[in-house]
């Protein structure tokens, strides 16, 4: 995603429309992109007027906004919706502290996220007002996906004037292959450690060979832990702005039983999510 063009919000006419509005322009702006707006349930004028209200209210949006108004399931028509339009990024409102058990009986952020053909930004503190970011942690995963999002993250960084970014490889604890119990298997799982932290630093910074870092504080940072959890925790602690995560690979019914990394992030989001596909 190396270009955000259009942008797609949901609105619901609830108390948060007014800060996910005012994001959502701030955000078109910043990426000069063509924003649209869906809503799911019945065009009546009244909602036409709140809305150009909440519009007019806003900054002036470069390229202008298109809205939709359409019957049906709100999943259902969003992910049409992001389909029809050709749209790079969704943005949604979402819950903090959502528990498994929610995310399965069915948020509707949660099965957007899930079956989304776009990169989605979840908000969990939209704001009237800026606030400017001053970090972003981005997963540095072994996958094939993750030179994309790392790309991702630093062209979010650039539009929206964020100096720091802190890339974490997420290392599982049976990587080491040493059980410690005395001071001898500490010494050599420690050795273990920065081994594999060294083979980690080289693999990102071949991806960084090929990214603009001009100006920004890039940091490296590996992780043992459980995948997910672990640069979830990592995001909360360091109170960064924003967090930007692969999306996970649909596969079906197995995802039920061995949940992806992403979803320990949903279930309890420890800041703005930026998950991109």
């Amino acid at each position: 995603m190396h270009k955000i063009d259009k942008i797609l919000i949901g609105i619901a006419f609830s108390p948060n429309l007014k800060p996910n509005i005012f994001e959502a322009v701030r955000l078109a702006n910043m990426f000069d992109a063509e924003l649209v707006g869906v809503h799911v349930g019945e065009k009546t004028n009244q909602k036409i007027t709140d809305l150009n209200a909440l519009l007019n209210e806003a900054d002036n949006l470069k390229r202008g906004f298109k809205a939709i108004w359409q019957d049906g399931k709100p999943v259902d028509v969003i992910l049409q919706t992001c389909t029809n339009e050709n749209i790079d990024l969704l943005i949604l409102g979402a819950l903090q502290q959502e528990n498994l058990l929610k995310y399965y009986v069915g948020s509707i952020a949660r099965k957007i996220t899930r079956k989304s053909p776009c990169s989605v930004l979840l908000l969990i503190k939209p704001s009237v007002k800026r606030f400017k970011f001053k970090h972003i942690v981005v997963s540095g995963l072994k996958e094939d996906r993750t030179e994309e999002t790392i790309k991702t993250a630093f062209l979010v960084a650039k539009k929206l004037d964020c100096k720091k970014i802190t890339i974490v490889e997420e290392i599982k604890q049976e990587e080491l292959h040493v059980t410690v119990n005395d001071d001898k298997s500490l010494r050599r799982a420690n050795i273990a450690k920065e081994r594999i932290t060294t083979r980690e630093d080289r693999r990102v910074k071949n991806i960084l060979k090929d990214i603009d870092c001009a100006n920004l504080t890039v940091k490296m940072q590996s992780i043992f832990g459980k995948r997910g959890y672990s640069i979830g925790h990592y995001a909360k602690v360091k109170r960064a702005d924003l967090l930007v995560m692969n999306a996970p690979i649909k596969s079906g019914l197995i995802d039920r039983i061995f949940p992806h990394d992403i979803e320990y992030i949903l279930s309890e989001l420890p800041t703005d999510v930026l998950i991109v596909r």
